[in-house]
Protein backbone atom coordinates (compact mmCIF):
# COMPACT_ATOMS: atom_id res chain seq x y z
CA UNK A 1 0.00 0.00 0.00
CA UNK A 2 1.10 3.82 -0.71
CA UNK A 3 2.88 5.56 2.08
CA UNK A 4 1.19 9.34 1.41
CA UNK A 5 3.91 10.10 3.79
CA UNK A 6 6.99 8.99 0.80
CA UNK A 7 7.93 11.03 -2.31
CA UNK A 8 7.39 8.43 -5.60
CA UNK A 9 10.81 7.45 -6.65
CA UNK A 10 10.16 6.10 -10.14
CA UNK A 11 7.73 6.09 -12.85
CA UNK A 12 6.67 4.31 -15.81
CA UNK A 13 4.29 4.68 -18.92
CA UNK A 14 1.45 2.66 -19.52
CA UNK A 15 -1.44 2.86 -22.28
CA UNK A 16 -4.11 0.49 -23.64
CA UNK A 17 -7.33 0.35 -25.87
CA UNK A 18 -10.42 -1.61 -25.32
CA UNK A 19 -13.92 -2.28 -26.61
CA UNK A 20 -16.74 -2.95 -24.42
CA UNK A 21 -20.52 -3.85 -24.11
CA UNK A 22 -20.66 -0.60 -21.99
CA UNK A 23 -18.63 2.60 -21.73
CA UNK A 24 -17.64 1.36 -17.97
CA UNK A 25 -16.24 -2.08 -19.17
CA UNK A 26 -14.50 -0.41 -22.34
CA UNK A 27 -12.74 1.34 -19.76
CA UNK A 28 -12.17 -1.54 -17.39
CA UNK A 29 -11.18 -3.17 -20.15
CA UNK A 30 -8.56 0.00 -21.81
CA UNK A 31 -6.86 -0.44 -17.75
CA UNK A 32 -6.51 -3.98 -18.41
CA UNK A 33 -4.73 -3.44 -21.53
CA UNK A 34 -2.50 -0.97 -20.00
CA UNK A 35 -1.44 -3.43 -16.91
CA UNK A 36 -3.36 -1.40 -14.23
CA UNK A 37 -6.61 -3.06 -14.29
CA UNK A 38 -6.77 -4.93 -11.05
CA UNK A 39 -5.33 -1.79 -8.89
CA UNK A 40 -7.55 0.89 -7.60
CA UNK A 41 -6.51 4.17 -9.25
CA UNK A 42 -5.64 7.29 -7.40
CA UNK A 43 -5.84 10.23 -10.26
CA UNK A 44 -2.68 12.40 -9.53
CA UNK A 45 -2.08 16.08 -10.71
CA UNK A 46 1.03 16.08 -13.06
CA UNK A 47 4.22 16.48 -11.07
CA UNK A 48 6.87 14.51 -11.90
CA UNK A 49 8.58 14.10 -8.34
CA UNK A 50 12.60 15.36 -8.06
CA UNK A 51 15.31 12.43 -9.27
CA UNK A 52 12.35 9.66 -10.09
CA UNK A 53 13.87 7.31 -12.51
CA UNK A 54 12.04 5.34 -15.53
CA UNK A 55 11.91 2.17 -15.31
CA UNK A 56 10.25 -0.77 -17.25
CA UNK A 57 6.20 -1.65 -16.74
CA UNK A 58 6.09 -4.21 -14.08
CA UNK A 59 2.81 -5.68 -12.15
CA UNK A 60 1.73 -4.23 -9.20
CA UNK A 61 -0.53 -6.53 -6.23
CA UNK A 62 -4.06 -6.69 -6.96
CA UNK A 63 -6.14 -4.06 -4.82
CA UNK A 64 -3.00 -1.85 -4.75
CA UNK A 65 -3.93 2.08 -4.23
CA UNK A 66 -2.11 3.51 -7.30
CA UNK A 67 -1.10 6.96 -8.10
CA UNK A 68 -0.74 8.03 -11.32
CA UNK A 69 -1.55 11.02 -14.05
CA UNK A 70 -3.33 10.13 -16.63
CA UNK A 71 -5.82 10.65 -19.46
CA UNK A 72 -8.89 9.25 -21.56
CA UNK A 73 -11.41 9.07 -23.89
CA UNK A 74 -14.55 7.08 -24.55
CA UNK A 75 -16.35 6.68 -27.45
CA UNK A 76 -19.70 4.54 -29.17
CA UNK A 77 -19.42 6.07 -32.38
CA UNK A 78 -17.99 3.06 -34.55
CA UNK A 79 -15.62 4.44 -37.02
CA UNK A 80 -14.36 6.91 -34.89
CA UNK A 81 -10.67 7.62 -33.74
CA UNK A 82 -9.79 8.35 -30.52
CA UNK A 83 -6.07 8.56 -28.90
CA UNK A 84 -5.31 8.95 -25.29
CA UNK A 85 -1.56 10.42 -24.40
CA UNK A 86 0.63 11.64 -21.58
CA UNK A 87 4.18 13.41 -21.60
CA UNK A 88 6.69 14.06 -19.15
CA UNK A 89 9.18 16.77 -19.29
CA UNK A 90 12.37 16.12 -17.36
CA UNK A 91 14.62 18.82 -16.40
CA UNK A 92 18.30 18.23 -17.28
CA UNK A 93 18.92 18.97 -13.38
CA UNK A 94 16.71 16.05 -11.28
CA UNK A 95 17.01 17.20 -8.22
CA UNK A 96 13.99 19.48 -9.67
CA UNK A 97 10.59 18.19 -10.43
CA UNK A 98 9.42 17.90 -13.70
CA UNK A 99 5.58 17.71 -14.86
CA UNK A 100 3.00 15.29 -16.35
CA UNK A 101 0.62 16.20 -18.97
CA UNK A 102 -2.29 14.37 -20.27
CA UNK A 103 -4.05 14.65 -23.26
CA UNK A 104 -7.03 13.14 -24.89
CA UNK A 105 -9.14 13.66 -28.41
CA UNK A 106 -12.01 12.35 -31.15
CA UNK A 107 -8.36 12.38 -33.29
CA UNK A 108 -5.39 10.55 -34.60
CA UNK A 109 -2.44 9.90 -31.88
CA UNK A 110 -0.08 11.80 -34.24
CA UNK A 111 -2.41 15.14 -33.49
CA UNK A 112 -2.83 14.37 -29.73
CA UNK A 113 0.53 13.17 -28.97
CA UNK A 114 1.85 16.55 -30.30
CA UNK A 115 -0.24 18.55 -28.30
CA UNK A 116 0.68 17.15 -25.43
CA UNK A 117 4.41 17.42 -25.53
CA UNK A 118 3.45 21.04 -26.20
CA UNK A 119 1.62 21.28 -23.19
CA UNK A 120 4.56 19.64 -21.12
CA UNK A 121 6.94 22.34 -22.95
CA UNK A 122 4.82 24.95 -21.79
CA UNK A 123 4.73 24.00 -18.62
CA UNK A 124 8.61 23.87 -18.31
CA UNK A 125 8.70 27.14 -19.57
CA UNK A 126 6.31 28.78 -17.31
CA UNK A 127 8.73 27.29 -14.25
CA UNK A 128 11.35 28.62 -16.32
CA UNK A 129 13.20 25.69 -16.85
CA UNK A 130 15.30 25.77 -20.27
CA UNK A 131 16.89 22.59 -20.24
CA UNK A 132 14.48 19.71 -20.54
CA UNK A 133 14.24 16.53 -22.07
CA UNK A 134 10.11 15.20 -23.01
CA UNK A 135 9.08 11.66 -23.35
CA UNK A 136 5.80 10.93 -24.37
CA UNK A 137 3.17 8.05 -24.87
CA UNK A 138 -0.24 7.04 -26.28
CA UNK A 139 -2.57 4.64 -27.59
CA UNK A 140 -4.96 5.33 -30.82
CA UNK A 141 -8.02 3.07 -31.25
CA UNK A 142 -10.60 2.93 -34.03
CA UNK A 143 -14.20 2.28 -32.49
CA UNK A 144 -16.06 -0.79 -33.31
CA UNK A 145 -19.23 -0.37 -30.74
CA UNK A 146 -17.96 1.30 -27.75
CA UNK A 147 -14.12 2.00 -26.93
CA UNK A 148 -11.82 3.38 -24.38
CA UNK A 149 -8.16 4.85 -24.78
CA UNK A 150 -6.03 5.31 -21.66
CA UNK A 151 -2.34 6.70 -21.37
CA UNK A 152 -0.95 6.97 -17.92
CA UNK A 153 2.16 7.83 -16.20
CA UNK A 154 2.30 5.67 -12.44
CA UNK A 155 4.22 7.06 -9.94
CA UNK A 156 5.66 4.32 -7.52
CA UNK A 157 7.82 3.85 -4.56
CA UNK A 158 10.82 1.36 -5.45
CA UNK A 159 10.66 -0.22 -1.76
CA UNK A 160 7.11 -1.32 -2.44
CA UNK A 161 8.54 -3.45 -5.80
CA UNK A 162 8.32 -6.95 -5.43
CA UNK A 163 10.77 -9.12 -6.02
Amino acid sequence: MIDLKNIPDIHFFCAGASEGLTELTSFDGALLAAGVGNTNLIKMSSILPPNSKEVAPFSIKPGSFVPLAYADITSAEPGETISAAVAIAIPDDRNINGVIMEHHNHAPLSYVEKKVREMAEESMKMRGIKNFTIKSKGIEHKVVNIATAFAAVVLWDSKLVEK
